[in-house]
């Protein structure tokens, strides 16, 4: 399982007809080392007079399988279905993830408190030993697992999920080679069936791999980059679900139950994802063509509360932080410097405060990116080091040759210091902190031209870093922060 998956930000909230998790892309977790109290944010004074709980470890409605009818169809709104459909590939991002887990294996399973437990499905055990002061893994897959093309689930899907994440081989465009890197070999147990995964030296983090698998048929570069490319791959996929259909023009795909799944048959009949805009959500909502939305904005907060009790609102915090990244080959800022200057520019209390105007809830800006606010060792490393801090900025500027002209923004050489900010879809919030950002810019002498994009065009924004600044969030799948140091901190 990936530390980090890139999501797009809109307002993350769920509303169901049954469903909100509140609080988008903020420094909260449902973490395995969470106290539980929440105590770091407060959803006091909720707006339209709902009584809104934040609940850290998530707000569900647990209940027995037996106690779930059989049957109905389950419809679901997505950014984007994205034209990378390879979940272990450098150009993913959560909707890829999203899609993904629906119709392929998924050998763990995590509570909202981050207890790590094996998929008895795929998984029938898991022992960790230390052996010469290597961490040792011995999996035990379950028998009956079988990818739908009929090629077993055994060591040597490991082994392939190993090769393509190492960064051994330069040719692969992977998403993350945290924790891989440290493994010395996967092999073969006593039987196919089982694998042993032998670390170079103590690895605690071993339950942050091997949460997903590729299949054995994808065995070169070339493959890895293409076989997902603007398509899904049934064949390769094993589980509850299997793909029905999918229209990438259309940004639909539709799941099944799978006749070839050897555990328990799901309940639904159907699930269907339709790729759509924030506002084209709320609306969908409204008009019962899909069964969740997010609404964690102040408008669709309060649309979500006239609709009374014909749906359930659920808040929760979500693992993930948000990111205003500056691309660093873009001319203009290839300068530390500047770039610096830019971010001593920006007033993330301000950033804060539009996120989550009118939602009742406020929580202390995020310090790490290691490990979230509530989780138990957690402490800030940002906000000493980076202050909001104009005039700071305007030194850096004149620090890398640039003048203040009459109009009030910098020049060097004759030319305007101009960055094109890239806003992708046409939600409130993410308009106005675009905006805002704007003005703060301006107040350094930075010219910031915003670019309107379409949720479709994300994953291939992000790919090409067609941008040069850009607000888009990490999502963290696991608790385990400082395994994916690599992620986070190395250069490309």
């Amino acid at each position: 399982m990936k530390k980090f998956d890139r999501l797009r930000l809109v307002g993350a909230a769920s509303v169901t007809a049954a469903a909100l998790v509140l609080a988008g892309c903020s420094g909260a977790s449902d973490s395995g080392s969470s106290n539980g109290s929440g105590d770091k944010g407060s959803a006091s004074s909720a707006p339209a007079g709902l009584d809104i709980e934040i609940k850290p470890a998530g707000d569900i409605n647990p209940k027995s399988r037996d106690e779930i009818q059989d049957g109905g169809e389950l419809t679901l709104a997505l950014g984007e279905l994205t034209e990378q459909q390879n979940r272990f590939h450098a150009n993913m991002t959560t909707d890829t993830s999203g899609v993904w887990n629906w119709y392929n294996p998924e050998l763990t399973m995590s509570t909202g408190e981050g207890e790590w437990s094996p998929n008895p499905d795929y998984l029938t055990d898991a022992k960790e030993d230390i052996v010469d002061g290597n961490t040792v893994v011995t999996y035990t897959i379950n028998e009956k697992a079988v990818y739908n093309d009929g090629t077993p689930i055994d060591w040597k899907s490991f082994e392939n999920t190993w090769k393509f994440n190492n960064g051994k081989d330069y040719e692969v465009e992977v998403n993350s080679t945290d924790g891989y890197e440290q493994i010395k070999s996967v092999e073969r147990g006593k039987s196919d069936k089982e694998v042993v995964v032998t670390f170079d030296g103590a690895y605690p983090w071993w339950q942050g791999l091997f949460n997903y698998l590729l299949h054995p048929a994808i065995d070169s570069a070339e493959k890895f980059d293409n076989e997902y490319l603007g398509k899904v791959r049934p064949e390769w996929g094993a589980g509850p679900f299997k793909v029905e259909s999918s229209d990438f023009k259309a940004g639909t795909i539709t799941f099944v139950p799978n006749e070839k799944w050897w555990g328990d048959a799901p309940k639904l009949d159907k699930v269907t994802f339709r790729a759509m805009e924030s506002q084209a959500v709320i609306n969908a909502f409204q008009a019962g063509e899909i069964d969740a939305a997010g609404v964690a904005s102040k408008n669709n907060l309060k649309i979500a509360a006239d609709m009374g009790d014909k749906i359930d609102i659920r808040a929760s915090l979500r693992t993930a932080n948000v990111l205003f990244t500056l691309n660093s080959r873009a001319p203009q800022l290839k300068d530390v410097n500047v770039r610096h200057a830019i971010f001593a520019g920006i007033d993330r209390a301000q950033l804060a405060t539009i996120r989550y105007n009118g939602l009742g809830y406020e929580e202390e800006l995020p310090g790490s990116l290691t490990l979230y606010s509530i989780q138990e060792d957690y402490q800030d490393n940002l906000s000493d080091v980076l202050k909001f801090d104009p005039e700071e900025s305007r030194k850096l500027l004149e620090g890398a040759g640039y003048s203040e002209g009459a109009d009030g923004y910098y020049e060097k050489d004759g030319e305007r210091l101009t960055l094109r900010y890239v806003l992708v879809g046409d939600d409130e919030v993410s308009k106005s902190t675009a905006a805002a950002i704007q003005k703060m810019q301006k107040d350094i002498g930075v010219e910031v031209k915003i670019e309107e994009r379409p949720s479709s065009e994300f994953s291939k924004i992000l790919a090409e870093n067609d941008f040069d600044l850009f607000l888009s969030g990490i999502f963290s799948s696991d608790p385990y922060g400082v395994a994916y140091f690599g992620q986070t901190y190395l250069s490309a």
